[in-house]
């Protein structure tokens, strides 16, 4: 797959943006100016009792399985009520967000069933544990995903790529997920586990509604399956945050299709951060299918994808704004397809 480059050119006059909300409150910091982990800070509740880290979110016990069938058994046990754990880049955010605090925790990080990338047939077959850092360095996913690597590396700083997972993006069902858009518009399906079996699950069908997915209780996403693009594929991705790094994304999109013979085809575009949940841009890959890639196909896709999502206002961004942006970058993702066959009808020739 052929990653097309989606820089920045200068725009007509563009809806408010939101107004930055209070600065937060400094937290402690130690040797060189580091924030302290609140469980290191004296007196903070999880640094008291066995469990250190663990006892201030209210967890009573915590496991670490030696394979994927002892995680499952754990999981199952319904007198136990534990939940899964891997990265835990969104604990803390989780438990004052929602309430997350169950009584025990399974850790999954270790787990060989559900680390590695490798190839398997016309597939790119990725362990649900496999951190950010991980995917955006893999020759594999760096040769033939190249978008789902440049979403990788967007995802936070470095420390957190260090520790999130592809799986945890999935399971945290975040509207706002920077690889969702990706395994969207690449057709990921995903292998689920429970004690009692597997099965299989097109990413389509995951996110039901708005941090909700299609997971049973005591289910496990074990692997991401990515078919490997074929040799006239095209990709793009690109985030829009409040700052270049380390943002939640405003608007966040990815665009997949093959552009041989001057159309394209088998288009499928999606985004992230415009509705309750990552979703297909169906109208405008309609529009695009069988069409040419000029300013024609553009402005109508840019208009379908604007026409097909219900953003909202928040301290992130305006509606207004996020609803400009998505067809600012839908049409620009379009044009660069065309000047890239350009490119290289005019190189060949």
């Amino acid at each position: 797959m052929r990653r097309l480059h989606t820089g920045r050119r200068r725009h007509p006059a563009r809806p408010p943006r939101a107004r930055p909300g209070p600065v937060a409150r400094r937290r402690p910091r130690g040797p060189g100016g580091q924030p302290l982990p609140l469980h290191r800070l004296r007196g903070h509740p999880a640094r008291r009792g066995g469990l250190g880290r663990w006892g201030g979110i209210g967890v009573t016990r915590a496991f670490r399985p030696t394979d994927l069938a002892e995680a499952l058994r754990l999981l199952a046990d319904v007198d136990l009520g534990a939940r899964p754990i891997a990265g835990c880049t969104d604990l803390l955010v989780s438990k004052t967000a929602v309430g997350w605090s169950p009584a025990a925790v399974v850790d999954l990080l270790r787990l060989e069933e559900l680390r590695g990338v490798r190839r398997e047939g016309e597939r790119i077959d990725v362990g649900a544990a496999v951190t950010f850092a991980e995917l955006r360095a893999d020759p594999l996913v760096r040769q033939h995903l190249p978008i789902l690597a440049e979403a990788a590396a967007t995802v936070g700083a470095w420390q957190v790529q260090n520790r999130a997972t592809l799986g945890g993006n999935l399971a945290n069902a975040s509207p706002a997920g920077d690889s969702l858009p990706v395994l969207a518009a690449l057709g990921a399906e995903l292998q689920l586990a429970t004690a009692d079996g597997e099965r299989r699950v097109a990413y389509d069908d995951f996110h039901l509604a708005y941090r909700r997915t299609a997971l049973l209780p005591g289910e496990l996403i074990v692997r991401v399956r990515l078919p490997v693009p074929a040799p006239d594929a095209v990709g793009a991705f690109k985030k829009v945050g409040t700052r270049a790094a380390s943002a939640i994304s405003k608007v966040v999109v990815a665009f997949a299709a093959r552009a041989g013979g001057g159309v394209l085809r088998e288009v499928r575009l999606a985004a992230g951060s415009v509705a309750p949940t990552p979703l297909r841009l169906r109208a405008a890959e309609r529009v695009l299918e069988g069409s040419a890639p000029d300013a024609t196909a553009a402005d109508a896709a840019s208009s379908a994808a604007r026409g097909a999502v219900q953003p909202i206002d928040d301290v992130r961004s305006t509606a207004a704004y996020r609803e400009w942006v998505l067809g600012r970058v839908v049409r620009r993702m379009v044009l660069e397809v065309g000047e890239a066959r350009t490119r290289a009808g005019t190189a060949a020739g």
